[in-house]
């Protein structure tokens, strides 16, 4: 049976290394945890949350799954949410999706793959939706990555509308969510201007978001 030394190895040296430029950081980081953020990204091993944004453990909440997907019925993301803003009081949720995401072009392919269409039957959704923005689907690197961004942008309006954050609203807590994506190519994110601080002004960024893909897209 392999014990996978090696990672063990990896995680002594980062510890030794991360020590030796801070004896304090890891006495500092077990006595608190007080984010501002709350990362909702995709599970590909290819987008490390903290790295991306350069933030320090203990400075990014993160929730990853398949295609940063947000729903009503997913106990575990709610429950991260929920953690989130009324127990740590983030400021900021962020839904951050990925250009060439597998997850975005395996639910509009023509096959199975399993019981993640369930999942991905979400994705496929938000196609449906915008399916005359993104006209007829060929699997064409473009319409990938605009569904990429319309996902993103879907999702961050999802969270939105969940319980937990209108609630927060309601007692005039300080709580905006974002929706980005993030390109495997160049490392750099790109904010969708979708970026909601309160019921009355989500509906109006959800529209200025997908009024800006159908813009950039249209000169692409």
């Amino acid at each position: 049976m392999k014990k996978l030394s090696n990672l063990f190895a990896n995680n002594r040296s980062w510890s030794d290394r991360l020590r030796e430029q801070d004896p304090t950081f890891f006495p500092t980081l077990a006595g608190q945890q007080a984010p501002e953020y709350l990362w909702i990204g995709c599970s590909d091993s290819r987008v490390p949350a903290n790295e991306i944004v350069d933030l320090l453990p203990g400075e990014l909440f993160v929730h990853r799954n398949v295609s940063n997907i947000v729903v009503h019925t997913d106990m575990n993301c709610l429950s991260v949410l929920q953690y989130a803003v009324e127990v740590l009081k983030v400021k900021h949720v962020m839904v951050v999706g990925h250009y060439g995401c597998g997850g975005v072009r395996a639910a509009l392919e023509q096959k199975s793959h399993g019981l993640i269409d369930n999942w991905l039957r979400n994705i496929r959704d938000v196609y449906y939706k915008h399916r005359a923005l993104v006209g007829p689907w060929k699997d064409t690197p473009q319409q990938v990555d605009m569904m990429c961004e319309l996902n993103a942008v879907e999702q961050a309006y999802n969270v939105c509308n969940t319980t937990i954050v209108q609630n927060a609203w309601n007692r005039g807590q300080e709580l905006s969510i974002h929706g980005w994506v993030y390109s495997l190519k160049n490392g750099r994110l790109t904010d969708l201007e979708f970026c909601a601080d309160g019921t009355e002004n989500a509906e109006a960024e959800l529209h200025q978001a997908i009024n800006r893909v159908e813009s950039t897209r249209a000169f692409s």
